[in-house]
């Protein structure tokens, strides 16, 4: 099951990469933080912890169900284009992607050792997701792909965390948790008045205003 969960996760991670309309990189991300609510609930049924259940249900009412409506939301509040504006088309940023993937792979069997792939595959999956959340970031010109980057890498973060250290202790995780809620909160509400005064949001044409 843990691979099933991790080969999704892969595959979301993937389709964000080659993303090239807004909905569909929002779509992308709520698939990826699914698998992880997913991950997490099995966890929880196996040791039967109350601490996990409710970092599960965080995971799923934040990142599943508020943040995806809420980023839906502002898309069709200020009618914004849903084209991501791309840097790298779809093609080379899957190249960049592979090699990220073997990256990861490499740096995680050093640092673990092959005879355990188990943990290697996961290591590699969160550095994998963390790179991918730099990328979106750099390489995607509308603020909502800035949005989505972040947390794409908290979500690599989370799953580096769970699988190095046996999971964070809760309070640091509540903490994290508060802190992309609120970050969203605040970003969304710069797009909106972003695009209020400057009629877009692509990152690129603001960086011109600079005096």
């Amino acid at each position: 099951m843990q691979f099933i969960i991790l080969f999704t996760v892969l595959v979301s991670t993937y389709l964000m990469i080659i993303a090239k309309r807004t909905p569909a990189l929002i779509r992308s991300f709520r698939y990826q933080s699914f698998c992880l609510f997913m991950a997490t609930f099995i966890i929880a049924l196996h040791e039967h912890g109350l601490v996990l259940y409710i970092i599960a249900a965080l995971l799923f009412i934040l990142k599943v169900v508020f943040i995806p409506h809420l980023l839906y939301r502002i898309i069709k509040k200020i009618k914004a284009s849903e084209d991501l504006g791309l840097f790298i088309n779809p093609q080379l940023s899957l190249l960049w992607a592979l090699g990220f993937t073997y990256l990861s792979w490499v740096f995680s069997a050093r640092l673990i050792g092959p005879d355990n792939e188990v943990k290697v595959i996961m290591l590699s999956v969160a550095f994998f997701m963390v790179l991918t959340g730099v990328f979106l970031m750099i390489f995607r010109m509308t603020a909502f792909a800035q949005i989505i980057g972040l947390l794409v890498m908290e979500n690599g973060i989370f799953l580096l965390a769970s699988m190095v250290s046996g999971g964070m202790p809760f309070f640091v995780e509540i903490a994290i948790f508060f802190d992309v809620f609120v970050s969203v909160l605040i970003m969304g509400s710069f797009v909106y008045k972003i695009n209020k005064f400057f009629t877009h949001i692509d990152v690129n044409k603001l960086s011109r205003l600079r005096g």
